[in-house]
């Protein structure tokens, strides 16, 4: 997504909405893409011909309970933008946003590019009108694979954890250096949580989990693209990284691992970033269902682009229109 669009959490379960209200163990389990903005969705995931007034995630939260905010990472959000997208998705009262932290903080770690006060008060301009909102449910700091464990990077990280402490954190990372039972003691000390992702496993890369460390339960599908995932190729658009659509076989393990999660958390969010032509929101789709145990809404663009939706459909396609 590039263009724009409590630290508590609630006591008890949000009312019922079209996306299917899922709670596992006691958790209230969300399940959505990360983004929304993509000009490959059009035809895709949204209808080629847009009514007035169409917004992405307004379409979107008839569907899913969350989105992950991507755009934060390229820049801090602007306060109006964020006020707009709580309208936005406002029919929905079980939906809420998580987001990443912008790539300053995250990705940007030499000395001389040290984050500033400025920075900082960046970020939570548009952070605050979600969280005063009730709808941020978490801000994930998401670290790339290069970030080893070592006692300079925990020392940063706990620093970060410090700085945000006011925000539900969750933290990504990527190498296996960081399994560790300090680094998870880490977190639950900062009442942050951990991020388990599917991603390639190559070399050193992390394998799925089903840990928790916080109230927070979160987990990440990044797809398998084992043949671009490190590619630097400047031919290789950076879309196929993400051009990967899972099959139920290969979900089947993630339910089982998000009802582990859900069962020592109490809000757990599953976001899928394969979202290149809609495959993000497909196995969202399709982990709704397994995680339900039943059929599920689907928007209709979508299960004509892929036809393996009408097995867990809870209705017949419309008929298609003449004119």
């Amino acid at each position: 997504m590039k263009n724009p669009e409590d630290n508590s959490l609630p006591s008890s379960p949000p009312a019922a909405s079209a996306a299917g209200g899922l709670e596992l163990t006691g958790a209230a389990v969300r399940v959505g893409p990360a983004g929304w903005s993509y000009p490959d969705w059009a035809g895709y995931v949204y209808p080629t011909r847009r009514p007035r007034g169409f917004h992405e995630a307004t379409y979107l939260a008839q569907y899913f309970d969350t989105i992950e905010i991507n755009t934060s990472f390229y820049a801090p959000i602007r306060a109006e933008h964020a006020a707009q997208w709580l309208d936005r998705v406002a029919a929905n009262p079980r939906f809420l946003f998580t987001a990443k932290l912008w790539q300053r903080f995250t990705h940007d770690l030499a000395p001389s590019a040290s984050p500033s006060v400025e920075d900082d008060r960046a970020v939570r301009a548009g952070f605050d009108v979600l969280r005063d909102a009730g709808k941020l449910g978490a801000v994930l700091l998401q670290f790339p694979f290069a970030f080893h464990h070592s006692t300079e990077t925990v020392s940063y990280l706990s620093k970060l954890l410090k700085r945000f402490a006011d925000y539900p954190l969750v933290v990504e990372v990527r190498h296996a250096s960081w399994k560790t039972d300090a680094f998870f003691a880490l977190l639950r000390e900062h009442g942050a949580g951990f991020c388990n992702l599917d991603q390639p496993v190559i070399g050193r890369s992390l394998e799925p989990t089903a840990i928790t460390t916080s109230a927070i339960g979160y987990v990440r599908l990044h797809g398998r693209r084992y043949d671009t995932w490190f590619s630097d190729d400047p031919e290789t658009p950076s879309h196929e990284r993400y051009n990967y659509l899972y099959s139920m076989a290969e979900l089947a393990p993630w339910a089982e691992r998000t009802r582990e999660v859900a069962a020592n958390s109490r809000s757990v969010f599953v976001v899928t970033n394969n979202h290149y032509l809609g495959k993000g929101a497909v196995n969202a789709l399709e982990l709704i269902s397994l995680l339900k145990g039943g059929k599920v809404e689907v928007p209709e663009p979508l299960r004509g682009q892929y036809p393996q939706l009408e097995s867990i459909a809870d209705r017949p396609a419309e008929a298609p229109k003449l004119f």
